[in-house]
């Protein structure tokens, strides 16, 4: 069975999945499904490697702990490692790049067998990638991509397609707001300037759009992907004319979402019925927010990726090939839908 195939599988079987149109998630796939998949990913799978001599050393740069998302995504891999029997050392950037590259050099200096990195920012990577590529040491990229012109410096690259889920909450948007007539103004409550996420929930956000007219982002600010930067930007953004009010609020996070949910309140507006909010993450307060009616659609973000980190590391400690990307299967959920499925959030 060849390495790409196991990975398929491998995929939809260690992450929770979402079915198309129906919402629903779920942590295997049923009867029907399984027979569904090609017949490379229903062999059987190769007998397991002998275990290392010793445990294998995972040092992981974990960029910070700004939402319940990165919360969740955190102990998701420390959960990871223990039950995998790897030791894991990581060390939190707090939101700097330059404690990022500091870590990465420690991790060199003790000599551990891969390096995992959730990078701040997408830039500025090539240089401490070529320390690590010099020390022999293979990398993974979690959760946010790195432009580099070498591909060769990382070995893949675990995370969400942030493209598509900005393309849904757009999608989403046309939709609901389709009957109303005239200009529809929407703000936007950005992430980190420069990072991953930011870039490209944006990007598929108003490419989405573009082919419609009457649908303009009239205001648009970074918060820092964090609730109290949301409730202060928000604030700002409907301290303007009640006329030049946004009718919709894409949030590129949930924690600015909620945050947004007291500024709009502060306001004397109903969120959810006076602006429409849409925002991306899928966590458990998301839900609740969309069961009273005050958030009306999230995209799912799926943060629990230690398992798939973790078999990573396994397969490159083994010499075995891996693909370059790999997306964990994500949905999106409408407030239509969140009573019936708070109970399978897991963060």
């Amino acid at each position: 069975m060849g390495t790409l195939a196991k990975w398929g599988l491998a995929l939809i079987l260690l992450l929770p999945g979402c079915s198309g149109g129906g919402g629903a998630t779920s942590t295997a796939l049923s009867a029907p499904e399984l027979t569904a998949l090609p017949d490379a990913l229903l062999q059987a799978p190769e007998p397991a490697d002998s275990p290392p001599s010793r445990p294998y050393v995972l040092g992981f740069s974990q960029l910070g702990s700004e939402s319940a998302w990165r919360e969740a995504n955190t102990a998701s891999i420390v959960e990871a490692a223990r039950e995998a029997g790897i030791t894991l050392r990581m060390s939190n950037a707090e939101q700097s790049q330059k404690k990022q590259f500091d870590a990465i050099r420690d991790f060199i200096r003790s000599d551990v067998d891969i390096i995992a990195i959730a990078p701040v920012v997408q830039t500025g990577w090539e240089p401490i990638l070529q320390e690590v590529k010099q020390a022999g040491i293979p990398v993974i990229i979690l959760d946010r991509s790195v432009n580099v012109q070498d591909s060769s410096l990382y070995i893949t690259f675990i995370g969400s397609d942030f493209y598509d889920e900005g393309a849904k909450a757009a999608k989403y948007v046309l939709d609901k707001m389709r009957h109303v007539p005239g200009t529809i103004r929407i703000a936007e409550l950005q992430g980190t300037v420069g990072s991953t996420p930011s870039i490209d929930r944006g990007r598929g956000f108003r490419e989405t759009i573009k082919d419609h007219p009457g649908y303009v982002i009239t205001q648009s600010q970074s918060a820092n992907f964090t609730q109290a930067e949301g409730k202060a930007v928000m604030r700002e953004f409907l301290s303007v004319a009640k006329e030049k009010w946004p009718q919709v609020l894409y949030a590129h996070n949930d924690d600015m979402a909620i945050g947004a949910l007291e500024a709009i309140e502060e306001a004397g507006l109903k969120p959810g019925a006076d602006i429409v909010i849409v925002s991306v993450d899928g966590t458990r307060r998301a839900f609740e927010q969309m069961i009273t009616g005050r958030i009306n659609a999230v995209v799912e973000c799926n943060p629990l990726l230690g398992p798939l980190l973790m078999q990573a590391t396994k397969e490159i400690m083994a010499g075995r090939t891996l693909p370059k990307r790999m997306v964990p299967p994500e949905d999106i959920f409408t407030e239509e839908l969140a009573a019936a499925e708070v109970k399978h959030r897991q963060y």
